[in-house]
């Protein structure tokens, strides 16, 4: 029972690491596809979490460090959810999909639960598309993370 407890503290720490690896990823195909399109970012990831978090940045240099954080802290933080996935045996594309369907699926209940949006499909099939495509990359990008800082434990 011990020895599974820490593999599973073991696989949330290299979770972490990965969704932080996954969380640069998406920020690249994020950027590079807003500097082609002209679009801008959404502030629904940062809406939601202050509705949940009950905060409300006070200036718009506040509203982008919040924002910033709530990137970084949800990207890391779904990270830990791929270390469990390993933990429950799943590994390879099987992990990478299950992975993604749980960050995707969690987006589409969450935004409109806490009014910040529709779910994706709500607004297109080119959003639908830029917004699957930047949630494919984090998932394909943390599980890769993922697989190779843990090629060296035994299991």
């Amino acid at each position: 029972m011990l020895a599974r407890s820490a593999d599973a503290a073991a696989d949330i720490g290299v979770g972490v690491l990965a969704g932080a690896l996954g969380t640069v990823a998406m920020t690249l195909s994020s950027t590079t596809e807003m500097t082609i399109s002209g679009r801008g970012a959404s502030s629904s990831p940062e809406d939601a979490a202050g509705t949940v978090l009950g905060v409300q940045p006070s200036s718009e240099a506040g509203q982008k460090r919040f924002g910033t954080l709530v990137h970084w802290g949800y990207g890391t933080a779904w990270g830990a959810v791929r270390g469990l996935l390993s933990t429950a045996g799943l590994r390879g594309p099987a992990a990478t999909l299950a992975h993604f369907g749980l960050v995707w699926g969690g987006e589409q209940v969450v935004m409109p639960f806490t009014g910040a949006g529709r779910p994706t499909p709500a607004y297109g099939a080119s959003a639908t598309a830029t917004d699957v495509l930047h949630h494919a990359v984090y998932a394909a990008a943390t599980s890769a993370a993922y697989e190779w800082l843990d090629r060296s434990r035994t299991r």
